[in-house]
């Protein structure tokens, strides 16, 4: 009890440290704004950027500007022949982390809580700690019951099959998981280790779905092995519940139990087959993980060969167990049916140079090297190839595991990625980067106090190809700010990410960086962040007005495609997530739609905007698709009316009828529940074009107008 008492209060510890950490990165008050960017100036520098590399302009009226009647058209004008840099498709990636529902939960398909053992069983049943109605509950203790007589369980070290120790059930005892679910006619694959304390034993293994026997399923094996041997099993759901339960009774000798899984029959490798589907459709370019905060205290070696012989950890940073099921040979995999890069964080918190060149090598290296042998150990002869990979994570924080200042921080990265590219010569390197954090650089006299960003531009810039920036916005967890109205609130992401792309623009140029030698922006964490929790930890309720903000989010990277050349959308499932999953089924939460929907039609040469921006509150972006057929145009209205916008196009022709795509309701404040999707992208809709595109209210909007030969 008294561990557990110590991490509990180092968790609530970190989640303080974790509110510091935002609070401070996200602040853009003159006196913590990197080089004294003020907001007129920040305006004109992102307004003569944007000229410069010839993308769309924004519209945004003073909120005390006089409103257009509905039935007048805003007149813009799209120039075809004058594309900017080209959007990066790794602008539409995504992000995961071992935390809350995110992996467990929600992408992996383990129905069972600490399958190997974790927490000790005792005869005080109290999974769930101070949470027990709460609808996904934080296991923070066993979730076995003991269903024999007390003092029945005994967790042995001696001989364990995985961690610390393994429960030896007396015969006539048993334990029980409760609160699963299932679906009916549904069949349920599991199996488990089983070693005879003596000569043998005998063991009953049930799916309990009721009170009836017919409700009923169960199996019983005999076991008279010295070694753990696997015993595999199937059920089918005879009906839909939330509370089954999976019972194991030893009816004969003392017993061992190993290890215990139960998952979907439809499993993809262990992936859900919902969540997976979506993550399909999603289309995410590229995927970063593992962390995220969780990687500064992650060892990649607990997370590779036999998944049921990695041992489990109490998660290094944030609550609850790490099962060890999901590693690096599970990342790759998915990524690569899903049809993603992935990117790997290495961890420089409590991670050594050493470290970080092994997981390089376990990905990249030849089978007749340490990581790479291990890699064909466990199954996988061919080399991964992993291109990208992160060095740390906001190792800027004090919140961060193994931070230290940034003198020393520089000093690490360089040794970190020159290791990592003595493996790997070809590895693109993400540097941990933040514009909001000072910190000193030099010693005595020379010290000065420079932005971490700078510094490691100043120190690092040779090896690293990626500077990494984080921001978010909301209703913050660590602030008590309600509701702002609708065109501020759409407008949040926005301003950060021009902020983040004048600032370093500006800050490049300063070190003497000419525009086209700039080292790039990954904004690798970038989301709406809300702090009433529905699905777990981390797990906020996206709205349509979070939507629009996503869009809106969307066009300005677009705009700053000079120098944002990658961003990840943290986070993906459940936490922060644009996909949300209960028990049994997933489903896309509203930010899902602009990502899926910009990913799949929107053009990637921007083109150059331009109009009256004091009449307007519509946020307007516009591309060329890749082969030059067609010109897309977004277009975000937060207003409560419907708007014309009138559009001349020049440099082309435009066919006589287009496309248009949209995601509205009718409210900001709709939502999207696994029972109802009020927030969807509506069928492809056949348009005249004739120089005039509508708008409803509350809405993000995708048009494709044909360009004539």
């Amino acid at each position: 009890m008294v561990a557990r008492a110590a991490s509990k209060g180092l968790a609530q510890s970190r989640r303080s440290l974790l509110a510091a950490k935002f609070s401070h990165t996200i602040d853009a008050s003159p006196s913590k704004t990197p080089l004294s960017v003020l907001a007129p100036k920040m305006r004109t520098t992102c307004f003569l950027a944007t000229l410069l590399v010839a993308t769309a302009v924004r519209f945004a009226s003073a909120e005390t500007a006089t409103q257009p009647s509905s039935n007048a058209p805003i007149e813009i004008t799209i120039d075809a022949n004058k594309s900017g840099p080209e959007i990066n498709p790794f602008i539409y990636g995504q992000f995961i982390e071992h935390l809350g529902r995110c992996i467990y939960g929600g992408i992996w398909a383990e129905m069972l809580e600490d399958r190997k053992f974790y927490y000790d069983i005792t005869d005080d049943y109290r999974p769930y700690g101070d949470s027990p109605n709460a609808k996904f509950p934080i296991v923070s203790a066993s979730p076995w019951q003991v269903t024999g007589p007390a003092k029945s369980v005994d967790m042995v070290k001696d001989g364990a099959f995985v961690g610390e120790h393994s429960p030896q059930i007396a015969a006539g005892s048993g334990i029980r998981q409760n609160d699963l679910a299932v679906i009916a006619g549904k069949e349920y694959d599991g199996y488990i280790w089983l070693r005879a304390a003596n000569d043998k034993s005998k063991v009953k293994i049930s799916l309990n779905v009721g009170d009836s026997k017919d409700h009923n399923n169960s199996a019983t094996t005999e076991v008279d092995s010295e070694e753990f041997t696997r015993f595999p099993f199937t059920f089918k759901a005879p009906r839909t519940s939330d509370h089954a339960k999976l019972s194991i009774e030893v009816t004969e000798g003392p017993c061992l139990i190993g290890a215990v899984s139960l998952m979907p029959d439809d499993n993809v490798r262990g992936l859900r087959a919902d969540t997976l589907s979506l993550l399909k459709e999603l289309h995410g370019s590229i995927y970063r993980w593992p962390g995220g905060n969780f990687v500064s205290g992650y060892n990649w070696r607990d997370g590779v060969g036999p998944r049921d012989e990695r041992a489990p950890r109490h998660n290094p940073a944030w609550t609850g167990v790490e099962h060890n099921d999901f590693g690096i040979d599970e990342f790759v995999r998915m990524c690569r049916t899903i049809g993603a890069e992935p990117m790997i964080a290495v961890n420089t918190g409590f991670g050594d140079e050493y470290s970080a060149a092994q997981e390089v090598e376990y990905c990249n290296g030849p089978e007749d090297s340490i990581g790479g042998s291990w890699r064909t150990e466990s199954g996988h002869d061919d080399t991964y190839d992993v291109k990208y990979w992160c060095v740390g994570n906001e190792m800027f924080g004090n919140w961060q595991l193994g931070h230290i200042p940034l003198k020393q921080y520089v000093q690490k990265h360089n040794l970190v990625a020159e290791a990592m590219h003595k493996v790997d010569p070809e590895l693109v390197l993400v540097g941990s980067c933040d514009l909001g954090t000072q910190d000193s650089l030099g010693d005595g006299k020379n010290a000065r106090h420079v932005s971490w960003s700078e510094g490691m531009l100043e120190k690092c810039a040779d090896n690293m190809n990626f500077v990494s920036e984080h921001f978010y916005a909301g209703r913050l967890p660590w602030t008590k700010d309600g509701k702002i109205p609708l065109e501020q609130h759409v407008g949040l992401l926005r301003e950060q990410i021009r902020k983040k792309a004048a600032s370093h623009r500006e800050l490049q140029a300063k070190l003497g960086r000419k525009p086209d030698s700039y080292i790039p922006i990954a904004m690798d964490e970038w989301n709406y962040w809300h702090r009433d929790y529905v699905y777990g930890e981390l797990g906020c309720q996206y709205d349509l007005a979070d939507a629009l903000g996503v869009a809106a989010g969307l066009h300005e990277y677009f705009r700053n495609s000079d120098i944002i050349k990658m961003a990840e959308y943290a986070q993906t499932v459940n936490v922060i997530g644009c996909i949300k999953t209960t028990k049994t089924a997933a489903f896309f939460d509203t930010t899902a739609l602009p990502l899926l929907l910009y990913r799949r039609e929107f053009g990637n040469q921007p083109l150059t905007v331009s109009g009256n921006p004091d009449e307007s509150k519509l946020d307007i972006a516009a591309a060329k698709t890749d082969d030059g057929s067609a010109i897309t145009v977004g277009v975000v209205n937060p207003q409560n009316k419907p708007v014309v916008v009138q559009l001349k196009v020049a440099g082309a022709k435009l066919a006589p009828k287009g496309t248009a795509w949209r995601i509205t309701a009718d409210s900001p404040e709709a939502i999207n529940t696994a029972e109802k999707q009020s927030v969807t992208i509506s069928k492809p809709e056949e348009i005249a074009i004739g120089g005039k595109l509508t708008v409803p209210a509350f809405s993000v909007n995708v048009f494709r107008l044909p360009i004539q030969p």
